[in-house]
C-alpha cells in the first residue's frame, strides 16, 4: 500500500513584502525557525496577532513572503475570534473573510484573506503517476493510527507540482477528530467515481 505522511498545519499567516514592512519595519527579513516539508517553505520566529470582532489569536508567520496576504485558521480558531471564514484552496482569497493583523511596528486591515484551508495532498508529477491521480482530483484518505479512532477524510484535493514534496495537510480540528499525534501516515481509498476541483497555484 502506498502511504504518505500526514502533517497538521496549525493556524498561520502568509504576508506580502509590503505587509511585512508595515508589521515589523522597513526591510525586515523573516528569521527561519524550522524548514517545512514543502521545499523552500519555513516557519519563522515572527508572530502576529490576528484580530477579529470577538478576540485575537497569536499566529506564526510562514515564509517566504507571498504575492497576497493570507490567514489560515481552523473552524475553532475562526469562531473564537468571531470570524466567519470560508473553506478555500490556499491562494483563493477573493471574497474571503476580513481581519486585522497587528505586529510590533504596525498593523494592517485585510478586507479579505482569512480562510479555512481545504485539506489537500501535495504531490510531484512522479508521485501522482504512482498513485494514479491528477492535479485537482478529489480523493478520500484513510488515516492510519492505533488509537481506535479510524477516520477517512473525503473531499481531499490532490495538488501536483514539481515544486512540491509528498505530504497531506490537515488542520488542528481535523487532526483532533482523528486523534492524530506524532508522525501519522495515510493512504488514498479507492473510489468508483472521482471528482475534480479547481486548484490554485499557491501552496
Amino acid at each position: 500500500m502506498n502511504n504518505f505522511i500526514i502533517e497538521t498545519s496549525a493556524r498561520h499567516v502568509h504576508v506580502t513584502r509590503e505587509a511585512l514592512d508595515i508589521l515589523f519595519g522597513k526591510g525586515f527579513e523573516l528569521e527561519v525557525r524550522k524548514p517545512l516539508s514543502q521545499p523552500g517553505q519555513y516557519a519563522s520566529n515572527q508572530k502576529v496577532e490576528v484580530v477579529g470582532p470577538k478576540a485575537s489569536l497569536k499566529c506564526s508567520i510562514l515564509g517566504p513572503v507571498r504575492p497576497e496576504n493570507q490567514v489560515e485558521l481552523s473552524f475553532t480558531d475562526a469562531r473564537t475570534v468571531g470570524i466567519v471564514a470560508p473553506v478555500r484552496e490556499s491562494g483563493d482569497v477573493a471574497g474571503s473573510a476580513p481581519c486585522r493583523i497587528v505586529g510590533p511596528c504596525g498593523e494592517i486591515e485585510l478586507k479579505e484573506g482569512v480562510i479555512i484551508a481545504r485539506r489537500h495532498v501535495h504531490m510531484t508529477p512522479a508521485d501522482a503517476a504512482k498513485f494514479g491521480v491528477e492535479n485537482g482530483q478529489v480523493v478520500s484518505v484513510e488515516i492510519e493510527q492505533e488509537t481506535g479512532r479510524k477516520v477517512i477524510f473525503g473531499d481531499t484535493v490532490v495538488r501536483v507540482s514539481d515544486k512540491y514534496a509528498l505530504a497531506m495537510h490537515i488542520d488542528t480540528d481535523e487532526a483532533n477528530a482523528a486523534a492524530c499525534s506524532g508522525e501519522m501516515t495515510g493512504h488514498i481509498v479507492p473510489a468508483p467515481h472521482a471528482a475534480s476541483a479547481q486548484v490554485c497555484d499557491a501552496d
